[in-house]
């Protein structure tokens, strides 16, 4: 399949999951699950900076047009797609990266895949539940959310890994 209907597809999906089902989800109000951020993590190596925000951008606005959040995911997005090539730098491996291959448990592995997302979630999750409250009143409650938040969107990208990616 091509890489870009590939892409398109998984940008429809998540999204539609996300919206359908994953918004729906809220435990006490401390976790969010956000799967959708699934398809910034697996943009190809290859992915123009300038190309990698306005997808990001979409995405969000994407969620945000569906969960009436005025442009809290957009801006969230926009900030993981902006630090994704600087973790992408500082995780690099000693040959770089294989041209053609996305950013994946089954071509890098589980420790790698797992340092990668869990780096991106947290900045995140962090920039959108700070937008979200936007104060430092509740400092304590909304380090919990954003942890437990992280927690609960990294098993679901893991799992969704050893579903939809097997070697």
């Amino acid at each position: 399949m091509n890489k870009s209907l590939k892409n398109l597809l998984r940008f429809i999906i998540l999204v539609f999951i996300q919206v359908v089902i994953l918004n729906n989800i809220q435990i006490n109000g401390f976790i969010n699950p956000y799967l959708y951020v699934l398809f910034i993590l697996l943009l190809p190596f290859e992915t123009p900076s300038w190309l990698l925000l306005v997808f990001s951008f979409i995405l969000g606005l994407s969620i945000d047009i569906f969960s009436n959040t005025l442009g809290m995911h957009a801006s969230a997005c926009v900030f993981m797609a902006y630090l994704r090539p600087y973790v992408l730098n500082y995780l690099s491996l000693r040959d770089g990266y294989e041209q053609g291959t996305s950013p994946c448990i089954s071509n890098y592995g589980f420790a790698w895949f797992f340092k990668y997302s869990m780096i991106l979630v947290l900045a995140h999750h962090s920039f959108l539940f700070f937008i979200e409250v936007f104060s430092f009143s509740n400092l304590s409650e909304t380090m919990i959310r954003i942890f437990l938040s992280s927690l609960f969107t990294l098993s679901l990208l893991i799992t969704s890994q050893f579903l939809l990616y097997k070697k």
